[in-house]
């Protein structure tokens, strides 16, 4: 077979270039499966509700269990901890694939709002926070959702900014479904010790996470799984070129997707990672460096100012908010950014990946310093404040777009895995600080909460202006 292609291109070249391009523009622009990538994107949107929903009321829940406004933090933050450490045993057993690990966090999720909402009844301040490490582990879906939004295996390099914008999307979605419900679900009322204000953000979650996984079960198609050892040594012997062809090409064997039955082989898989590790320029070191911090810096901003708005609307003299107060305005804001976010899924498409990096860092810290302002002034009022909230909505979370379908663009393929687990790291730490130092705005002085982000935004800056030509990619 090889050999009468050859004879085909030594006959007729100009055929075979132009079903080489064919394949090559093929390939930039496969997609998934369409019913298992609209499953992957509503389990993003579904964790996204899930983190946001207690936003709103956590405070007044942890107050009235005998908490405060940190430990509030806490809980909001806690779950991506235990999302990244929950990381380490799912990317060893996962086999490169997506539906052990959705199974997983369908689970947890369950677990972990249940026990959340049993608190109130327990009258135990602490089984919020264990509820909060058990949807935790459900959070680390986070990073399955990303890789497979960037999977060479199954997305080509032209459409992966693209996914990703739809996952800030759902990131937007989360925002401001989540407080919005947390608030409505608030007005409840207290008359009834299972379903009431605080623990009926848990029971609905509860319910939609099992009607979910069942369509997840019905209707999700993994990824082909990598042959089998035996399958590997019977090509080999019947058609030992074509069985390498087919290796090299179809399955692209990788450190990050490594199948259980080829354990054996890991010290040339080894080997071949060593020499692509040197082959890393200064400069890619580099823009990993700088993505990582904008994952780590984007999720902290945003984190930060989700815990503290119902904190600081609570204790500021002209505001006095209650948690549907409070979950109205977040909501608002993000409610307001959507329209902007469904023009950056149009935008991906044909803008650099650096210059939408750029775009959103500067809205967002246009809204940074406008905000330091007007404490400094002290000109807050409700439309001041939405201002400055919208901005900062809307220009961190178009930063969030790219910062891992850049680095899947300028990596190997198989390198894929690895950076996943880098922007998720960055973006787990990112959200536990932000949640914490958000809950603490307030004690801390809030122009010390808005300069510390100020000054982390400058760090940022610095690094994508001096690595600017190196952040050059592929558009779309």
């Amino acid at each position: 077979m090889t050999s009468l292609k050859l004879l085909l291109n030594q006959i007729n070249p100009f055929s075979s270039r132009h079903e080489t391009t064919d394949h090559h523009d093929e390939e930039e622009f496969k997609l998934p499966n369409m019913t298992s990538l609209v499953i992957m994107i509503s389990m993003n949107l579904l964790l996204q509700v899930s983190f946001f929903i207690v936003v709103s009321s956590s405070n007044k829940y942890a107050e009235y269990l005998g908490g405060n406004a940190t430990f509030s933090g806490i809980v909001i933050g806690i779950p991506t901890a235990f999302a990244g450490l929950s990381l380490i045993p799912l990317t060893k057993y996962d086999k490169g694939m997506y539906k052990m690990p959705l199974h997983v966090s369908c689970c947890f999720a369950i677990l972990g709002h249940v026990a959340y909402a049993l608190a109130f009844r327990a009258n135990f301040l602490y089984l919020i926070l264990i509820g909060r490490c058990l949807n935790g582990v459900a959070f680390s879906m986070f990073m399955y959702c990303k890789r497979y939004c960037t999977d060479p295996r199954i997305v080509g390099i032209r459409r992966r900014t693209t996914l990703a914008s739809w996952l800030v999307i759902c990131q937007g979605m989360g925002m401001s479904l989540g407080p919005f419900l947390g608030g409505v679900l608030y007005k409840v009322g207290f008359s009834n010790s299972i379903f009431n204000g605080y623990t009926s953000p848990g029971w609905i979650m509860t319910g939609i996470y099992a009607g979910f996984w069942v369509l997840v079960t019905k209707y999700f198609e993994d990824i082909p799984q990598p042959p089998t050892i035996m399958e590997l040594q019977s090509a080999r012997l019947s058609h030992p070129i074509v069985s390498l062809e087919v290796i090299g090409e179809d399955t692209e064997a990788s450190p990050d997707y490594p199948s259980a039955s080829t354990a054996h082989l890991a010290s040339p898989i080894d080997k071949s990672f060593r020499a692509q590790l040197s082959l890393i320029t200064r400069s890619q070191w580099g823009v990993i460096s700088c993505m990582c911090w904008f994952a780590m810096l984007c999720f902290f901003i945003l984190g930060s100012w989700e815990a503290n708005l119902p904190v600081f609307g609570a204790a500021a003299e002209n505001f006095h908010w209650s948690p549907f107060a409070a979950g109205n305005f977040i909501a608002l804001g993000a409610i307001a950014c959507f329209p902007f976010l469904l023009f950056n899924l149009l935008a991906a498409r044909r803008m650099q990946d650096r210059k939408l990096l750029a775009c959103g860092t500067i809205i967002g810290l246009a809204g940074l310093i406008i905000f330091l302002s007007i404490l400094r002034t002290d000109k807050v009022n409700y439309g001041s404040l939405f201002a400055c909230w919208w901005t900062v909505a809307l220009g961190f979370n178009l930063a969030t777009t790219v910062t891992l379908s850049l680095l899947s663009k300028q990596l190997p393929p198989e390198w894929n895995g690895r950076t996943s687990m880098a922007i998720q790291y960055s973006n787990y730490t990112g959200r536990v600080t932000g949640a914490i130092w958000g809950g603490s705005g307030v004690s801390v002085g809030m122009s010390n909460f808005v300069g510390l982000e100020i000054a982390m935004v400058g760090i940022g800056a610095v690094l994508f202006t001096t690595l600017w030509r190196d952040l050059k990619t592929k558009t779309g």
